[in-house]
């Protein structure tokens, strides 16, 4: 994965935790003290069926609805990307399923979907990915997975702004 790629998703992490930490600060004194059955947040059945299932695909995601049948822009759009590319991918509606929805969150330390991963590491949600895909670096990290991308051939064709001199 690229510098750029890794500095813009640590500091979406960052922002993201920040605020979490800032928001529990207020919330923490109106809310009940947990129990030990809630000490493990990550149910490890369900962890192990989440890790076999993102290492086992080089291209998984969890979105809201089906591949055909999106309820949600942001997965229509890693979705339409996915396609744009020729991407095979696998997915997991997370709406059929609270558990896994409220899992997924604490798993990719990312609280929003669509959720991307490539050969079993995070890659981020929608705007990562358009990011990826406007930047032609969403080209090599589908290269580094064993994918050729469809727009791989396009990436440098643009014409030229300057006419040839004869």
């Amino acid at each position: 994965m690229n510098s750029s790629l890794l500095f813009r998703r640590v500091i979406q992490q960052y922002s993201i935790r920040s605020f979490n930490n800032i928001s529990s600060r207020f919330t923490s004194s109106t809310t009940t003290t947990k129990n030990s059955s809630e000490s493990s947040p990550i149910d490890s059945e369900l962890k192990n069926k989440i890790d076999d299932f993102i290492k086992t695909n080089k291209v998984a995601i969890f979105i809201k609805g089906e591949p055909n049948a999106p309820s949600c822009g942001f997965s229509n759009a890693v979705l339409q990307i996915l396609k744009l590319h020729g991407c095979e991918f696998k997915s997991q509606n997370i709406l059929e399923d609270v558990k896994l929805r409220e899992t997924m969150k604490i798993y990719s330390n990312w609280p929003t979907f669509p959720q991307v991963y490539f050969n079993g590491e995070f890659v981020g949600g929608c705007d990562i990915l358009l990011q990826m895909h406007q930047s032609g670096e969403l080209v090599e990290e589908l290269k580094k997975v064993g994918i050729q991308s469809k727009l791989s051939n396009l990436k440098n064709t643009a014409p030229s702004s300057s006419s040839p001199s004869n």
